[in-house]
């Protein structure tokens, strides 16, 4: 019978092993997945400050501006960032009027994109962490993944929208007001 507790011993090991290496797998394809998913939408919302800068250099009749938003609009995977890049230094260069309402659209996709850029790169960075564990590169349970990466962009950095004053609504008519004792 004492030889019984070492194979009981050996079997729940083995299962608690094995529960392990599941949810490491498990979390490895999520990271990914989640990595993947926040590059889509960082690639939406780069999309949206692009149109959104076209329109503005139209109404502005500033070329510079139109052929970076242009250029950011067409670049193609490899020439991203530096499109990116190019669009954000001209749109620091022109004078933005807040109250329009296309440069509105302009500073809250704005907004948005370094919301998305931000949440990219935590999870890019969560992803390759997840990569760097001594059983996933011994498993190789990241090899089905492409590698995630970075998208290395220039802070666009717009004036502030004024916010709006808010209005004190007046109380109803039919309630009475209550008095303090």
């Amino acid at each position: 019978m004492p030889g019984m507790w070492w194979v009981v011993g050996v079997v729940v090991l083995a299962a608690i092993f094995s529960a392990y290496l599941g949810w490491t797998a498990q979390r490895v394809e999520r990271l990914h997945t989640r990595a993947r998913s926040a590059e889509r939408a960082l690639d939406a919302h780069l999309l949206r400050r692009a149109a959104a800068a076209a329109v503005v250099a139209e109404q502005a009749d500033a070329m510079e501006l139109y052929a970076a938003a242009r250029l950011a609009l067409d670049a193609d995977p490899g020439e991203r960032e530096s499109a990116e890049n190019d669009l954000t230094r001209q749109l620091r260069a022109v004078v933005l009027d807040p109250a329009d309402p296309a440069v509105r659209t302009l500073i809250a996709t704005s907004r948005r994109v370094v919301l998305a850029r931000q949440v990219h790169t935590d999870l890019v960075r969560d992803a390759l962490s997840a990569r760097r564990r001594v059983f996933v590169r011994l498993l190789r349970l990241a090899r089905r993944y492409p590698r995630p990466s970075y998208f290395d962009i220039v802070e666009p950095a717009l004036p502030d929208l004024p916010l709006p004053i808010p209005v004190p609504a007046a109380p109803p008519e039919d309630v009475l007001p209550v008095q303090v004792l």
